[in-house]
């Protein structure tokens, strides 16, 4: 069985405790913090899928009524390139929901503020930045999975692919769509799992394969599985969560994952440091680690930083932390931008006009 590997360490939680006196000046100071902590305007990056954030954001609104939260959605890499550009005058209060690779490469350049949100000892270790306090804490995971369009495929006598193997196969030529890894955290989890799986001489050789299979590279890591939905292409490699959605929509979707396990990330939330930070910042990351949210992300998602009572959502393997390939973020950080410009230099031909 493959084996759950992060290579991140647990640190301990400590939390302290201030008495305050009735009447005194430091609850007057206290009511005016919470005050401020509980109203007010944040703009929150996010590279959640937009039906994701249409279930999730109603439950902070509901509970927090006083504080407007401005998201601006995109695909991890457009993400995390605004975040870089805008390190010398920050925009954003929070990053939630975005790859802990992207996190800590904005971590790298200083670009985040350490905060312990309230509920931190909930957290699995391997889910969260193991200094104290953190720099970055996760919510779920997101894998590799395959759309196979069962119609499209039987109309061409082909059969759905259960492989990345399967995947180079010259039947299956002109019939793939994928996620450009510049853009999408989905199309790089998988690079990054095919070149960890196969080590850097033969992943670049399979990923030459692949290409020479591939019809388009997507801008969007759900896309592919949306264009598989609509016909455009056989197959779509894009992630668990759309390939389930979709399939439960009644598209004729088969989420497939692949035998030889698949790549995968860990969405994560972040508090950027700039000069005035919102108090409404933390109070958001506070409740984007909750109870009630974490059973929301355990919805969409089997594995999830803190327990949560909810079953595996149907559709997915009996054991999700098997599926996973060994996955080392802190290389793959460090490697990020050497990975996507050979990427780009090699196969950016076949990417979609952005």
């Amino acid at each position: 069985m493959k084996q759950f590997i992060v290579i991140l360490i647990a640190a301990l939680l400590l939390v302290g405790c201030t008495t305050v006196q009735p009447g005194s000046v430091a609850q007057t100071g206290a009511a005016e913090s919470e005050a401020a902590a509980t109203s007010g305007e944040i703009i929150v990056y996010t590279a959640l899928e937009d039906d994701q954030i249409s279930n999730y954001l109603p439950l902070f609104n509901e509970r927090y009524p006083d504080i407007k939260v401005n998201i601006v959605r995109d695909s991890t890499g457009i993400i995390t390139a605004r975040l870089l550009a805008e390190k010398d005058n920050p925009q954003a209060d929070v990053v939630w929901g975005t790859a802990a690779t992207s996190l800590l490469v904005a971590d790298q350049q200083g670009m985040l503020e350490p905060y312990a949100p309230a509920g931190l000892d909930r957290i699995r270790p391997e889910f969260r930045d193991p200094a104290d306090p953190p720099h970055w804490v996760g919510i779920d995971t997101w894998f590799s999975a395959f759309c196979a369009n069962t119609v499209e495929l039987e109309a061409k006598g082909l059969p759905v692919p259960t492989s990345w193997a399967d995947l180079i196969k010259p039947e299956y030529k002109g019939l793939i769509a994928m996620p450009n890894p510049a853009s999408s955290g989905t199309g790089f989890l998988s690079v990054s799992a095919i070149l960890q799986m196969m080590g850097e001489e033969e992943g670049w050789a399979y990923l030459d394969k692949l290409h020479e299979n591939m019809a388009v590279y997507t801008h969007s890591g759900s896309k592919p599985c949306r264009m598989a939905g609509a016909g455009e292409v056989a197959i779509g490699i894009s992630f668990d969560y759309r390939a389930i959605k979709q399939r439960d929509a009644g598209e004729p979707i088969l989420p497939v994952f692949p035998t030889e396990g698949s790549g995968w990330e860990i969405e994560a939330n972040a508090l950027v440091k700039k000069e005035n930070i919102s108090p409404a910042a933390k109070t958001f990351l506070d409740w984007a680690i909750s109870d009630e949210i974490m059973r929301m992300y355990a919805t969409s998602f089997p594995i999830t930083a803190a327990v949560t009572d909810v079953p595996i959502p149907e559709g997915y393997p009996e054991d999700p932390i098997a599926q996973l390939v060994a996955n080392d973020f802190v290389t793959m950080a460090g490697e990020r931008e050497r990975i996507l410009a050979q990427w780009a230099e090699r196969y950016d031909g076949k990417s979609e006009p952005r």
